[in-house]
């Protein structure tokens, strides 16, 4: 592994992080770029929903709690579109409740995290997400 710290196995990656919060988005990507991810943030549905058509991620971070397009709203378009319904979706919450890890399965996301996450659990749903062509 090289000094850089960079993860080979998520290096080059493509994530897109979509969350109102500033610090939320500045905190996932500071912890992807420094795994060697390539990483796109918006503030809302709608700003995503435009880069994500212009650079297809690899996988998308999607806060529940958003103003205009909430994030089973945009999971929902994400997962509607033919060119996207493989992109994993994982969605982010500050609530740890079984109502909506429910109800972010129904409209499509792969997995579920907590607010605050770790490092571990940022990086890990990745890797558990996104299979490298070998």
């Amino acid at each position: 592994m090289s000094d850089s710290g960079a993860d080979t196995q998520l290096s080059g990656l493509k994530v897109m992080v979509i969350d109102d919060s500033k610090t939320i988005r500045r905190t996932a990507e500071n912890l992807l770029k420094k795994a060697g991810c390539e990483v796109f943030t918006a503030t809302d549905g709608f700003e995503a929903l435009a880069l994500i058509a212009d650079n297809p991620p690899d996988l998308i971070f999607v806060d529940i709690m958003m103003p205009r397009l909430d994030g089973y709203q945009t999971c929902a378009l994400i997962k509607n579109n033919s060119k996207f319904k493989r992109t994993p979706v994982v969605m982010l919450s500050s609530k740890d409740g079984l109502f909506d890890k429910a109800r972010g399965r129904v409209v499509g996301s792969e997995h579920y995290l907590t607010k605050p996450f770790t490092k571990e659990e940022l990086l890990g749903a990745i890797r558990q997400h996104v299979q490298r062509a070998a």
